[in-house]
């Protein structure tokens, strides 16, 4: 495909970042650039993305000053300079100073104050409640009431999901036994956890939930991307097998096989354009038994790190932006509704095929997963044909020697 006249660049170094490069490079076979804080390895050795290291770029101020260097750089592109956040600080940075970078930069991201209450799970819940979308029974723990740690009491049976409400600042909390998100056993894990966390710097909510029973297999995964007129334009949805075990990973997800579900479709659909949405959304649910529902967990304002597997079955996460800011062809484009054609799906996967043969829970959709993979219908972020060489085949062997390790260490302990 011949490139059509747009520079897009990325904020990031991670899997996300890489396989929204991958995508872009898929498409038009030109490296992208990026900027971020440090270098992770999924963007080592590659040559579709270009990472510029810059100290200190992960929080204002040096991040707004640093932009300001930056858009200096490309004020006189003729073409769109698509501006890309891969993880939800730089997803918020972006939204923050949306007005000062829009001069120069395409910006698809909601306004601050939308983000702000989308990425705060309390009032995000508050518009699931409006708009009729289902979530865990849920209970907050404030920092004020860690004050009286004694009486703290939650009002639900164990176990318990715990996980901070504020997920941007929860990255800068540290101590024994942190994770991404807690599934809790016992009344002196849940008193530990809340504890040390606000000693250690935490000062936002915790959300508390009802923990949905069943294992990985019941999760469901959502993207979208929404127009900047607010209309939804693509959505895509997956059936994650499997989740990564080791602690500052849970939640992760490292199988997913395609899905469609109209009925989650179409209630995801009327809430991203009832709230006027822009950008890239990700929605994480579970499948809860008891009252047969899909029950949301949280939206990210960004693609999620698994969400390559919207490019391996056919939607080319990078072709949206592209469309709506470049092209201009999305107007009279009909919502895209993913994966109702079996014939095109394709297994993503995060981690070896050996990996996941031993680990995900033996059920149909394993059997499925395990056929696509016998037919050769399977791929990963990071393993590219096109962007191979001898340093980065090691780092992939590296990679997936610490995921066979992670797993035989983590997974009975976290499954238990």
């Amino acid at each position: 495909m011949n490139a059509p006249a747009f520079t897009p660049i990325l904020l990031g170094s991670d899997f996300n970042v890489y396989g929204m490069a991958r995508s872009f490079y898929e498409l038009y076979h030109q490296p992208v650039k990026a900027f971020a804080q440090v270098e992770l390895a999924p963007t080592r050795f590659t040559k579709v993305v270009d990472v510029e290291l810059i100290d200190g770029f992960a929080e204002d101020p040096v991040w707004i000053e640093e932009m300001r260097k930056i858009k200096e750089r490309y004020r006189n592109h003729e073409e769109p300079v698509i501006l890309i956040g891969c993880g939800d600080g730089y997803a918020e940075l972006i939204s923050k100073h949306k007005d000062e970078l829009s001069d120069v930069f395409v910006c698809p991201y909601v306004d601050y104050d939308l983000l702000k209450s989308l990425n705060n799970k309390e009032r995000f819940y508050e518009m699931c409640d409006k708009y009729d979308l289902p979530y865990p029974k849920t209970h907050v723990i404030t920092k004020e009431m860690h004050e009286n740690l004694d009486t703290l009491e939650q009002p639900f049976d164990y176990p318990v999901a715990l996980k901070p409400a504020n997920s941007v600042e929860w990255l800068d909390v540290h101590f024994e036994g942190r994770k991404k998100a807690f599934r809790i056993k016992d009344e002196a894990e849940f008193k530990y956890v809340v504890d040390q966390a606000y000693k250690n710097g935490y000062t936002s909510d915790f959300i508390l939930q009802d923990f949905i029973p069943g294992d990985d297999s019941n999760m469901r995964v959502l993207n979208a991307y929404v127009d900047r007129n607010h209309n939804v334009k693509m959505m895509c949805m997956g059936h994650p097998l499997l989740e990564d075990p080791a602690p500052s990973a849970i939640g992760n997800y490292v199988a997913i096989l395609p899905e469609f579900n109209q009925d989650i479709y179409d209630r995801i659909k009327n809430f991203l354009e009832a709230i006027n949405f822009t950008g890239y959304a990700n929605f994480d649910m579970k499948y809860d038994s008891r009252d047969n529902t899909y029950k949301l967990f949280e939206i990210n304002l960004r693609q999620g790190r698994s969400s390559f597997f919207v490019t391996l079955d056919g939607y080319n996460l990078a072709s949206w932006v592209v469309r709506d800011y470049v092209l201009d062809d999305l107007k009279d484009q009909d919502t895209v509704y993913g994966n109702k054609d079996k014939e095109n799906h394709a297994l993503w996967l995060g981690v070896p095929v050996k990996v996941f043969k031993k680990y995900a829970r033996d059920n149909e959709d394993k059997k499925y997963a395990l056929e696509l993979i016998k037919q050769g219908r399977y791929g990963t972020t990071f393993e590219y044909s096109k962007d191979m060489n001898f340093k980065r085949w090691l780092l992939i062997k590296w990679m997936n020697h610490n995921y066979v390790k992670n797993f035989d260490r983590y997974f009975k302990e976290n499954k238990g």
